[in-house]
C-alpha cells in the first residue's frame, strides 16, 4: 500500500513538472518554427527568422563573431529592454534589502504594540488591486517630475517588492539569536565586524531568498513600468506585451524565451537556499 502511494506521489510530481515545462517547450518550438499552421502538430520547417527580425542573430552568411558584435552594436530594442530590465531589477533588489534589513530585525526580534497592524500595512500593496494605488502614485510622480524617468520606475517597483523582502527577512530574524552579537562585542569586535562575521552569515540564506523575490517581482512588472515609465522606459514585459499584439507567434515566443531565461537561471542558482538544509523559509511560522 505504501509502495503504491509512493509511486502515485512520484508520478504526480512528474506530471506537475511536465505541466510546468510544457509552455517552455511550446515557446522553443514556436520560436524556431516557420509557417506553422493549424492543424499541423509540428512545424514542417524550422527557421531563425524570428531571431533575425529581432536583430539578435545576423542574417545567414554573416553569422560570425564579428557579425554578431556589429549587429548588437546597433543597440536593438530587445537588447535595450533586456539591459533596462536587468538594471532596474538589480538596483531595486539592492535598495530593498538595505531598507528591509533594519525593519525586519525589529519585527523579527521584538514584540511591541501594533506590530500586527504594521505587518498588515506592509502586506497591503500585495492585497490591493495594482491599478488602484498605481494611478494615485502616477499623479504624485508627475507632480514630482519622476514620471517617465528611470528613477521613478525603480522607486515604484519598491512598492510591491518590499512586503516580500520584509516578511522573508522577518522570518529569518524570528529564528535569530542576537546573543552571539553581544558576545562578539564583548570580545572587542566593532559593529562592522560583528555584522560581517556574525550577523551576515546567519541571515545570508534569507537575504538570498529575499533578493530572489525582489528581483523576480521587479522583473515581471508590466503595469507599474507602463504607467510610471510613460512609455519612455522600455523593459522586457512591455516588449512581450507589445509583440504579442502583433499576431506573430514566432516573435512572441522568441521574446518570451529571452524574458523567462534569466529568471530560470537565477532560480537554478538560488534553489538550494529555498529548500533543503540551507533553507531560509523555516522561520516563517514564527513571525
Amino acid at each position: 500500500m505504501n509502495q503504491n502511494l509512493k509511486k502515485i506521489n512520484i508520478y504526480s510530481i512528474y506530471l506537475g513538472a511536465f505541466i510546468l515545462i510544457l509552455p517552455i517547450i511550446a515557446f522553443f518550438i514556436n520560436a524556431f518554427s516557420f509557417r506553422w499552421f493549424y492543424p499541423q502538430l509540428i512545424p514542417k520547417e524550422l527557421s531563425m527568422q524570428a531571431w533575425v527580425r529581432l536583430k539578435l542573430i545576423p542574417r545567414q552568411g554573416n553569422r560570425t563573431l564579428e557579425g554578431f558584435l556589429d549587429l548588437w552594436a546597433t543597440n536593438p530594442t530587445v537588447i535595450k529592454a533586456l539591459i533596462n530590465s536587468l538594471t532596474i531589477g538589480f538596483v531595486v533588489t539592492i535598495v530593498s534589502i538595505i531598507i528591509a534589513l533594519p525593519a525586519a530585525r525589529v519585527l523579527g526580534l521584538f514584540n511591541f504594540k501594533f506590530k500586527k497592524l504594521i505587518i498588515f500595512l506592509m502586506v497591503s500593496p500585495t492585497i490591493l488591486p495594482p491599478i488602484a494605488f498605481v494611478l494615485g502614485l502616477n499623479i504624485n510622480f508627475i507632480s514630482l517630475g519622476f514620471s517617465g524617468s528611470f528613477f521613478g520606475v525603480c522607486l515604484v517597483h519598491l512598492v510591491p517588492i518590499m512586503p516580500y523582502v520584509v516578511l522573508t527577512l522577518t522570518g529569518i530574524f524570528a529564528n535569530y539569536n542576537p546573543d552571539f552579537e553581544y558576545q562578539a562585542r564583548t570580545l572587542g569586535a566593532n559593529k562592522f565586524k560583528t555584522f560581517y562575521l556574525i550577523t551576515l552569515p546567519a541571515i545570508a540564506p534569507g537575504m538570498v531568498v529575499a533578493a530572489l523575490f525582489a528581483f523576480l517581482v521587479s522583473w515581471s512588472q508590466y503595469l507599474l513600468t507602463f504607467l510610471i515609465g510613460a512609455g519612455k522606459i522600455m523593459t522586457l514585459p512591455l516588449l512581450v506585451f507589445s509583440t504579442a499584439s502583433s499576431g506573430n507567434p514566432a516573435l512572441t515566443a522568441a521574446i518570451s524565451i529571452i524574458f523567462i531565461f534569466p529568471a530560470i537561471l537565477i532560480l537554478f542558482f538560488t534553489s538550494k537556499f529555498v529548500s533543503g538544509e540551507s533553507s531560509a523559509t523555516s522561520g516563517f511560522g514564527k513571525i
